[in-house]
């Protein structure tokens, strides 16, 4: 599978909006906070140019594509599935992103990153109702309880995040942190999302 190997600094610089895709990095050095950060990247950046429709449209897909980091197939892939579903393909879309298990992991505190989520996944280190599953886009359902390894509980890096966890966990979601278990309690909500995206500019990107 292709993986984006550049500066994840030029993707935020794109989108105009941090994406936390380093992590507390992003909150303490972030290029957007620069002089250079308020151009887009590349030699043209600094153009101004008229932005159309169909740009806005890309550019709010572009911003959740990369924001979960997924490759264009696999995120058409999610659309097309929630647009099989019933009720809003744009809700639909985005309760699927949020129900990926490293999303998930991410979400739970036991990450810095989404990527740093993935990376604990696809090692093994998650159990799923006490089975392994080293697959990133594995869906979670509502009652699903996650697991972690006894030896998280002594890494400094995870003990600085449980301990921010605890206080910043989501409604759909619960943490114990001396059992060090996760549990879904119920689907995410909309405005709960990783960012604010407008769903309904990727359904009409995808339309056209």
């Amino acid at each position: 599978m292709s993986r984006y190997l550049g500066s994840v600094c030029k993707l935020c610089r794109r989108e105009k909006e941090k994406l936390f895709l380093k992590g507390e990095k992003c909150s303490s050095n972030c290029t957007l906070n620069r002089k250079r950060g308020k151009n887009n990247p590349g030699q043209h950046g600094s153009e101004k140019m008229k932005i159309s429709d169909y740009a806005k449209h890309l550019r709010e897909k572009q911003k959740a594509r990369r924001m979960y980091g997924l490759t264009e197939e696999q995120f058409k892939h999610y659309y097309e599935t929630a647009e099989r579903l019933k009720g809003s393909t744009g809700d639909n879309l985005l309760r699927i992103l949020e129900l990926r298990l490293d999303n998930v992991v991410y979400r739970l505190g036991l990450a810095s990153s989404k990527k740093m989520a993935r990376q604990i996944v696809n090692h093994g280190n998650v159990l799923v109702n006490e089975k392994k599953v080293d697959v990133a886009r594995y869906q979670v359902r509502v009652g699903d309880i996650i697991t972690f390894p006894e030896k998280y509980k002594t890494n400094t890096v995870m003990k600085k995040l449980i301990g921010k966890t605890v206080s910043n966990v989501l409604t759909w979601l619960s943490f114990d942190k001396d059992k060090l278990t996760g549990r879904v309690v119920s689907e995410p909500s909309m405005n709960e999302v990783s960012h604010i995206i407008n769903s309904q500019l990727i359904v009409e990107y995808y339309s056209k």
